[in-house]
């Protein structure tokens, strides 16, 4: 029975990384990324920061024995949809502002590959040579931290509630941390399937790339609306 409960709870966080405003987030922050795993990276700090976060407020939640207050999940909620139209908004005001631009080239090891840089503050025309850019590995950050505010926002109320009806605090700590598991996994096999037409767009179809970028974009602003203003009702009304 334990076990059953447990892997429903790896299941349920997987299902949990697919809501469409964790879905929106992720897809705004990979614009610009042109490797499927560089794009499935971010989709895999996303669920470690809503996973860390869960532990801590959730977690600490149920070993303090207390509950997390409507104020307080609705006051997050807010912010998330702020963040939702902010993320958006860029994505858009940078499609606005860059004048994008797509090509194959090579540096000195002589292999190929697509690139999408800016001419925005160009003012000679574009010398098709001058392709000299870095490549940054580092880890996706913001993904982190927008995994972190999710993780506080919707989740961790649920989370909790379905935590201790488990009865023992550790039952409840382990399972918040499978769930946290298979909402990284979910979010990571989906930015994998989101990647798949966004690099395939770039590498073929420009235009259907810059329509892919557009809708995401749209699509967050519109989810970040709705939840703000749903957010904001609750707290007016509490």
């Amino acid at each position: 029975m334990l076990l059953s409960v447990l892997a429903l709870g790896f299941l349920i966080g997987m299902q949990h990384a697919l809501e469409a405003d964790h879905v929106a987030a992720v897809a705004s922050l990979v614009d610009g990324e042109r490797r499927i795993g560089g794009i499935t990276r971010y989709g895999a700090f996303w669920g470690m920061g809503h996973t860390l976060t869960l532990l801590l407020v959730a977690g600490g939640a149920v070993l303090l024995g207390v509950g997390i207050g409507d104020f307080f999940a609705s006051s997050v909620e807010l912010a998330v949809g702020v963040m939702l139209v902010l993320l958006g908004g860029r994505l858009l005001w940078r499609m606005r502002r860059e004048r994008v631009h797509f090509h194959l080239h090579h540096h000195g090891d002589g292999r190929w590959h697509l690139h999408a840089h800016s001419h925005a503050d160009d003012t000679a025309p574009h010398d098709p040579r001058a392709h000299r850019h870095d490549h940054p590995e580092g880890p996706p950050w913001k993904a982190l931290a927008v995994g972190l505010m999710h993780g506080l926002a919707g989740s961790a109320p649920l989370v909790l509630l379905l935590a201790t009806s488990l009865g023992s605090p550790w039952l409840a700590l382990l399972y918040i941390a499978i769930f946290g598991a298979g909402s990284i996994v979910g979010m990571a096999a989906l930015s994998m399937a989101l990647a798949v037409p966004l690099v395939w767009s770039a590498r073929s179809m420009t235009r259907l790339n810059l329509l892919l970028r557009l809708a995401i974009g749209i699509a967050a602003v519109a989810i970040g609306i709705d939840i703000a203003g749903t957010s904001a009702a609750a707290l007016f009304a509490g």
